[in-house]
């Protein structure tokens, strides 16, 4: 639902920062700055930032970062929407809504909600109370999961008949049709999707109900085992995890969440005491399911087959490995043996799987090399070819040859053979957030960025895009001039690095004269120039000699700003000169 901007704008300035984040985050003044550990990953010393005169807040551990309703988001898993009402609550404002189409269809979305929540409520209750249901509690105690189970996890029957649903719960054909709950057959007649299943409901990560997964009983004619609801207008599969809503607390407090192929292995994970367990719903691992569970943890461990998705995922994972900071391994079970099942028998085993998962690519060569250490020198190698197959897939050439001197140890092979083997498939290749980390030391140019941020006045006569090295920096420069140093605006325009800058940025703590370190860029910039100028003729000459003497000029006091001044001018120019 739309809010008026004025009404956004008066929460904003209602609130400070921190008082929406000290509740939840011990924090402490530093400086300017309050600091205190991060909420949204496990660190034993402080690095997230909170800046009051700014209203932002940021993590130089895990990236986290934007303003009060971005940490309401975040912190409490709700949309932009909802964080603003809740932020509206506290400050006791009261919000207009604009009637546009966002509102139309927020309110969709709602009616289609209460309806799946409806459905949930009555498949459950068919299962605890209707005769018709009893074999289905009898399949589901032969399970491990009675009705203390079945009550956590809303599990419901849907009876083996045409239409009692749509006929009993009282909803339109179009919000039937809309929630994938029913469908017109082909006399045109409203006929229940689900029949003769036990159903495990799906809710998003905030708890809306939004779809239905059904299993078929054993012996049932039915050759589909499972059948889940189709994708709609409040279920997207690619980005829905079953269970997420009832893990998501201990998937933060671990930094770790568990990834299954079904409903029934979550709920044994659960039984086994590990809570951070979620499945994805009949579709493989996507990467904007990787894009959400990285909202939570760092690690990802597969409770699954990894190895049988081969090369293409192993493709994929280290992409999203190196792309969104995570760290992919893989649990090992018994052969034949899956986290349902192990939950009932051995629970202890269960456990020991997750905390002992290997990093995927290391899984993935514990497939190729277990068993008998080769004895003759044709096996080694090709055991090393095999594994090295696998090595080499992996993007990173110090993970490469990590592996390479893991394998040279179990294969009696010399080290530097197969470090060669490592290194020949290129060179390192670094993400896009590892980038932008390394640049943003504390360097001259970030320094006066935040100062634009936070210091506009004090800083934005002297800035020109000549003084700029970095590209990043440059960039981001740009965004920030071409707004007037407003941040929103700024990040707005800004393009992910830029905004990863941005973010850090508006809250770090500047206390340096701003113009120690404009001359500290002036001087650089000049030197710069001075090292590509080609003076051929004597015009050149005098010009070197007396942008050196501005530069010599730059250390005293009574003549800074005078040479600051002719400096810029020299390096405008021959910036000009050069784009």
């Amino acid at each position: 639902m739309a809010i008026a901007d004025e009404d956004i704008d008066k929460v904003r300035a209602a609130l400070s920062i921190v008082d929406v984040i000290q509740p939840h985050v011990a924090l402490k003044r530093v400086g300017r700055n309050w600091v205190g550990l991060c909420p949204f990953h496990a660190e034993k010393s402080g690095s997230f930032n909170v800046r009051e005169e700014t209203g932002r807040y940021k993590c130089f551990g895990c990236g986290a970062g934007g303003d009060s309703f971005k940490f309401v988001q975040e912190f409490e898993h709700v949309d932009f929407v909802t964080s603003v009402e809740r932020l509206a609550a506290k400050a006791g404002i009261t919000l207009t809504y604009t009637s546009g189409g966002e509102s139309r269809d927020r309110q969709r979305r709602k009616r289609l909600v209460d309806a799946m929540g409806q459905a949930v409520e009555w498949y459950h209750q068919r299962l605890l109370t209707a005769p018709d249901a009893r074999v289905a509690r009898d399949y589901l105690r032969s399970r491990g999961l009675g009705g203390d189970i079945a009550r956590e996890f809303k599990i419901g029957w849907a009876p083996d008949d045409w239409d009692v649903l749509s006929r009993d719960i009282g909803l339109s054909a179009d919000v039937l049709t809309d929630t994938g709950l029913a469908f017109m057959n082909r006399r045109n007649r409203l006929q229940d999707a689900f029949r003769g299943r036990v159903m495990f409901p799906i809710f998003t990560a905030e708890g809306d109900p939004v779809a239905l997964g059904g299993r078929v009983l054993p012996g049932s004619p039915d050759p589909a085992k499972y059948k889940n609801s189709p994708e709609t207008t409040i279920y997207a599969k690619s980005k829905t995890f079953y269970g997420l809503n009832w893990a998501k607390q201990d998937v933060v407090a671990a930094n770790e969440v568990v990834v299954c192929e079904g409903y029934t292995d979550v709920i044994g994970f659960h039984r086994a005491g590990i809570k951070r367990a979620v499945a994805t719903c009949g579709t493989a691992l996507t990467e904007e399911h990787v894009r959400t569970l990285k909202r939570y943890a760092t690690r990802v461990v597969l409770a699954f087959d990894a190895d049988a998705a081969g090369q293409g995922a192993a493709a994929r994972f280290y992409e999203w490995e190196q792309k969104y900071d995570v760290e992919v391994a893989v649990a090992q079970f018994p052969a034949g043996r899956d986290p349902a099942d192990l939950a009932g028998s051995n629970p202890e085993l269960l456990r020991s799987a997750v905390s002992q998962a290997r990093s995927f690519l290391g899984f993935r060569i514990d497939r190729v090399i277990a068993g008998a250490r080769p004895e003759s020198p044709e096996q080694r190698v090709r055991m090393a070819e095999r594994a090295m197959t696998l090595v080499n897939e992996h993007p990173n050439v110090e993970t490469r040859k990590l592996y390479a001197g893991q394998l040279s140890a179990h294969l009696d092979m010399r080290p530097s053979d197969l470090m060669r083997l490592a290194e020949r498939r290129g060179g390192r290749l670094d993400s896009g957030a590892a980038k932008v980390k390394r640049r943003l030391v504390e360097s001259t140019e970030f320094v006066v960025l935040s100062m634009l941020l936070n210091r506009w006045d004090d800083v934005a006569e002297w800035m020109s895009e000549s003084l700029f090295d970095d590209e990043l920096m440059l960039r981001t420069f740009r965004v920030i001039a071409s707004v007037g140093g407003d941040l929103a605006a700024a990040e707005e325009a800004a393009d992910p690095e830029v905004l990863e800058v941005l973010q850090r940025a508006a809250v770090v703590d500047v206390d340096s004269d701003p113009f120690t370190d404009v001359r500290t860029l002036v001087r650089a910039a000049a030197r710069r120039e001075l090292a590509r100028v080609n003076a051929s003729d004597l015009s050149e000459l005098h010009e070197v000699a007396e942008v050196r003497h501005l530069v010599e000029q730059l250390d005293d006091s009574s003549t800074a700003e005078v040479a600051a001044g002719a400096l810029l001018q020299w390096l405008d120019r021959h910036f000009e000169e050069s784009t």
